[in-house]
């Protein structure tokens, strides 16, 4: 009995968990990132605000928490990364493409790249170093020993590549759909988008390969 007691508990404990998680998605899509208040988050969880002290030790761990189940660069284990024959060209490529849709795709996660830029947090701040340690582990085994002295040119290249897909996916459908004239609402807008970015890559690459 006390066996089934301890299991049934932890199950109330994980499924409280979600619910808040849940909860400060719900009221980030609806009200924006000023709304994700104690209480508020606790009502729209059906959840005792002490819980959130109990399983997350406060409001920020739990935005914290629901920030990272969201951010790209947090999930991407540098431990996984595939075994790389052309210096990380292709693997470069897609994972532009790959952040370019998942960001597109995910509106609370737009919010919360403009709240990082609206609003001094330490919650968001943590979660920048967490993307910097995580990208850092992909730089440094893939593109760092390609390039050679040229690294911090291709992770400079990165860096404008990574915050352009951020930008174009908080713009669009907002104030406007096109953007240089690309409709970024639409499929076609997207693939040319994304096209665009893979040409950057080989061109960074071959220029590479020349200077090799």
């Amino acid at each position: 009995m006390k066996r089934k007691a301890a299991a049934g508990t932890i199950r109330n404990k994980e499924r409280s968990k979600e619910k808040f998680l849940d909860a400060v998605g719900q009221i980030l899509e609806t009200k924006g990132y000023s709304g994700l208040k104690v209480n508020d988050i606790a009502a729209t969880a059906g959840v005792d605000k002490k819980m959130i002290y109990n399983y997350f030790g406060g409001t920020d761990q739990l935005i914290d928490e629901y920030i990272s189940s969201l951010d790209f660069w947090s999930n991407v284990d540098g431990q996984s990364t595939p075994e790389i024959t052309d210096g990380g060209q292709e693997f470069s490529k897609q994972l532009l493409t790959q952040q370019f849709d998942y960001v597109s795709h995910n509106k609370n996660l737009q919010k919360i790249l403009l709240w990082g830029v609206a609003e001094k947090r330490n919650s968001l701040r943590t979660i920048a170093d967490n993307r910097e340690q995580n990208g850092e582990q992909l730089f440094s085994q893939v593109a760092d020993p390609y390039f050679s002295e040229n690294a911090v040119q291709y992770r400079s290249i990165m860096a404008i590549l990574i915050s352009g897909i951020y930008y174009l996916n908080m713009y669009k459908g907002v104030n406007a759909e096109t953007f240089c004239g690309i409709d970024l609402t639409k499929e076609e807008g997207t693939q040319q988008i994304k096209g665009a970015l893979e040409k950057i890559i080989d061109l960074v690459y071959e220029n590479q390969n020349k200077k090799q």
